[in-house]
């Protein structure tokens, strides 16, 4: 059974599958770059909650987590199933890693994860369980928690991490599709620093982000959608180190970089 690597990708604002732009080319034929894994896990940075959780529904809904977008975004679907045993593994996984956890019903699929899905699975058919940040924690705790579930991937588990590179909406251009303006040199030394990182491996670094990385506290004023980041690092297992494989700005300041840890 093949032992897929872990993603962290920038999901970007939910309307992102509906724009010609870098990113959205880029998610459409990832799905054929890493093949089709047997079931998924998704981190979402907007899924929030004190501890650990994992979606354990047979056929989770839809959540349409955003206001003041186009219609037709609230009707969209992705109808992959859940794996409710799946969502038990991995939740035993955390708590034998020491923390407390749970199983939710009655979650649905936030944009965190059926936005770059459909893009990189269109046809829905692999089971995916969504599971949690915890924002009172650091990134540390997030990247003992992917490495609790580090073994999955010997047995066909795509892990990914969902969430953004950057992610201050008081920054961004005002244009509303600006897909070619190149960032200030404040969003570029932020990626820069990244993808050094990343690429490095450098676990403690990444971990103590907000005090090192420039301009840090400036791109995540809240820490939410860089969680997943190390958390897709500590799932690629010990002395993972990363590759970037896109890299896109949009309305200036939203990097879209997307990082395979293996």
């Amino acid at each position: 059974m093949a032992e897929f690597p872990t993603l962290f990708l920038s999901h970007g604002a939910p309307n992102l599958c509906l724009y010609a732009n870098p990113a959205r080319e880029f998610l459409s034929g990832l799905g054929a770059t890493i093949g089709k894994p047997q079931a998924i896990i998704v981190m979402s940075a907007h899924f929030e909650s004190p501890v650990p959780s994992f979606g354990a529904d047979e056929q989770p809904g839809m959540i349409y987590d955003f206001k003041g977008f186009e219609t037709e975004l609230y009707k969209k679907v992705y109808p992959a199933p859940g794996l409710p045993d799946l969502a038990t593994v991995a939740a035993t996984l955390v708590e034998q890693a020491g923390f407390p956890v749970q199983e939710v019903i009655g979650r649905g699929f936030d944009h965190g994860v059926w936005s770059p899905l459909s893009l990189i699975y269109p046809e829905a058919d692999i089971p995916v369980v969504q599971m949690s940040i915890q924002p009172e924690e650091g990134a540390g705790h997030h990247f003992v928690v992917g490495r609790a579930l580090a073994p999955l991937r010997k047995h066909g588990v795509l892990i990914i991490g969902s969430g953004s590179v950057t992610h201050n909406f008081d920054e961004l251009y005002d244009s509303h599709q600006d897909f070619v303006s190149p960032p200030p040199a404040f969003v570029q030394e932020f990626a820069d620093w990244v993808k050094e990182k990343a690429e490095a491996g450098a676990v403690d670094e990444i971990n103590d982000y907000r005090a090192l990385a420039p301009h840090a506290v400036k791109h995540h004023p809240k820490a939410d959608h860089f969680f997943p980041l190390p958390f897709a690092l500590g799932a690629a297992g010990e002395g993972a180190k990363g590759k970037r494989l896109h890299t896109s700005v949009q309305r200036g300041a939203l990097v879209m970089d997307a990082y395979m840890f293996q």
